[in-house]
């Protein structure tokens, strides 16, 4: 498993290197290389040569009959298989694809209690059993209105999102009419394919109004990172050549769906990715058990791998033994309770983890096996191996769900903020980060930045609270400088999220409410005419309220459960 760290920067930097299905060049060499007859065999004489070389000056030369014959038998039969491929791909997209139609409205970080400009996106769907709809997350994200159209109609149907899973970039929509549902057949999931396998991929990307069916072949399966979700999750890496709009649309191999396109590889020909079955299932089955996206699991470590032998000596590893170091576990796991710094795993419910850690996958290909871990439903038990202390110890350990100090993304939600004298109070979190800019790791707060990629929770609910800006007013002149720091306490009290920081300011029966930051910065201000002044802000900067609707519904049920018990 990699490290916390290491894992961070590639989020960090994965939306210069990763994108939606961005448009790659417009000229596709495998669509050319692949009706390139395979080079035959070179003979002394030049006589079964296709092509050859003399003197560094290239000559097209022939083949003998009977080879030329037999090529040409062969090459006509796999056309033909292609084609017909390419045909049954067609027949079973013409009636499940579906063109998706978003409009989108994202929150403003640095403005919470307003949304950016609306905006549109387009993006592909299909049919699965149940009459449901499976898409990307990313293409209907902080949605506000979904419509879908299907193949050869005009109409735009109203589309419900019924389960969304951002950590795997996957949607599913539902739509209530039955004039829709006429003609619709739903596409079945099938198996992982194998290294140069054909897929094709079938959607509306951009540059027409019409399906588009790609073809292309399975090049590398790995886990790999998910821009949407900013997760290391299964990816199946292929050549077809997809563009943005394609996004959410199968990828057919046979007469069953092999995968989801959702992202390719900017600055490289033709390396797109799509979600393989086992993530897809994961996230279906999580759905119709729980009724909603439960989540993949973690066993909340950061590993080192064992390569070094003298590493594996210093822990007493026996020359057949294999497996990882640990170096750091999240307080909220189960694994806290069982694990220990410096164990090391050996296996995983009895699959043996290399010194790399990865575990065996299919026909000599390996894995990281943080996979293994991912594919566990939550709540499940896990069998872990380790050598602690020279001895081999089994244990169990619960599989959960787990949310880091500092949330990776925030869709379809508004951010949370509490404004009081001018001083705008929000949790740190990366989309807050990513305000400044693309290269956000480098450009935003270094220690904002630090802290969001290394410090782990110590308790529930725990959030890191900074002041965010300074709405000046004449009570908090001077005080502007001290933006973009964390606050660690008010009154005395440490502050555990930013719904604490707003009861204890909003119970405060002292003159004077007082605010300690890091780097031992301190807020002083006179509680009675702070609140005044804070209405005279609200109005200035036409702010609707100083909390935000999240915080407002909690003080609402508090309220509702104390006049309930009196």
């Amino acid at each position: 498993m990699a490290s916390f760290l290491r894992t961070a920067r590639k989020l960090a930097s994965s939306s210069s290197h990763y994108r939606h299905l961005k448009p790659p060049p417009a000229t596709n060499r495998n669509a050319a290389a692949s009706l390139v007859p395979p080079r035959l065999p070179i003979s002394d004489n030049g006589s079964n040569l296709l092509a050859g070389q003399t003197n560094g000056v290239t000559r097209m030369l022939t083949c003998s009959a009977p080879v030329a014959n037999s090529y040409s038998r062969s090459w006509r039969t796999r056309r033909v298989g292609m084609r017909k491929g390419n045909m049954a791909a067609v027949e079973l997209a013409l009636n499940s694809v579906v063109k998706v139609f978003s409009v989108l409205c994202s929150p403003n970080y640095l403005l919470p209690w307003q949304n950016k400009s609306q905006r549109e996106t387009m993006g592909s769907g299909f049919v699965i059993p149940g009459r449901r709809i499976l898409t990307n997350a990313h293409v209907i994200a902080d949605h506000s209105f979904v419509l879908v159209r299907k193949h050869g109609s005009p109409a735009k149907y109203r589309a419900e999102v019924k389960a969304v899973g951002h950590e795997c970039d996957l949607a599913i929509l539902t739509v209530e009419s039955e004039e829709f549902w006429d003609g619709m057949n739903p596409l079945e999931l099938g198996e992982i394919p194998l290294l140069q396998e054909a897929v094709a991929v079938v959607g509306y990307p951009q540059g027409g109004d019409n399906i588009s069916v790609t073809k292309g072949v399975v090049s590398r399966v790995e886990p790999t990172q998910y821009v949407h979700g900013a997760s290391q999750l299964m990816a199946i890496q292929i050549d077809a050549a997809i563009n943005p709009g394609n996004s959410g649309g199968p990828a057919i191999m046979g007469n069953k769906v092999a995968g989801v396109a959702f992202q390719n590889l900017s600055g490289a020909e033709n390396i797109g990715y799509i979600i393989p079955v086992p993530v897809i299932k994961h996230f279906i089955y999580g759905v119709e058990e729980k009724g909603k996206y439960i989540g993949f699991c973690s066993l909340g470590l950061s590993c080192q791998p064992t390569e070094n032998v003298h590493l594996r000596n210093h822990f007493g590893m026996q020359p057949d033994m294999t497996g990882v170091l640990v170096s750091k576990i999240n307080p909220l796991s189960d694994a806290y309770n069982v694990l220990k710094k410096d164990d090391i795993i050996l296996s995983f419910d009895g699959v043996p983890i290399a010194n790399d850690g990865t575990v065996p996958f299919r026909n000599r290909e390996r894995i990281t096996f943080d996979h293994l871990v991912s594919m566990k439903q939550p709540n499940e038990n896990a069998v872990i191996k380790v050598l602690r202390d020279g001895k081999e110890l089994e244990l169990n350990i619960i599989l959960r769900p787990l949310q880091p100090l500092v949330p990776v993304h925030q869709f379809d939600k508004l951010p949370s903020y509490y404004i009081f004298a001018g001083l705008v109070f929000v949790p740190l979190t990366q989309p807050y980060l990513h305000e400044y800019g693309e290269d956000w790791y480098n450009t935003s707060p270094r220690r904002l930045c630090e802290r969001a990629l290394r410090e782990l929770p110590k308790k529930a609910n725990q959030q890191l609270v900074i002041l965010s800006q300074v709405l000046m007013d004449d009570i908090n002149a001077g005080y502007e400088r001290l933006a973009e720091l964390q606050v660690l306490k008010v009154n005395g009290t440490d502050i555990d999220n930013l719904e604490h920081l707003c009861q204890l300011v909003e119970n405060c029966n002292t003159e004077s409410v007082r605010f300690d930051l890091e780097d031992d910065r301190v807020i002083a201000l006179n509680y009675e005419v702070a609140k005044v002044a804070t209405s005279r802000i609200l109005m200035r900067h036409r702010i609707p309220s100083a909390k935000s609707v999240d915080l407002i519904d909690t003080q609402n049920s508090s309220q509702s459960e104390v006049a309930s018990q009196c």
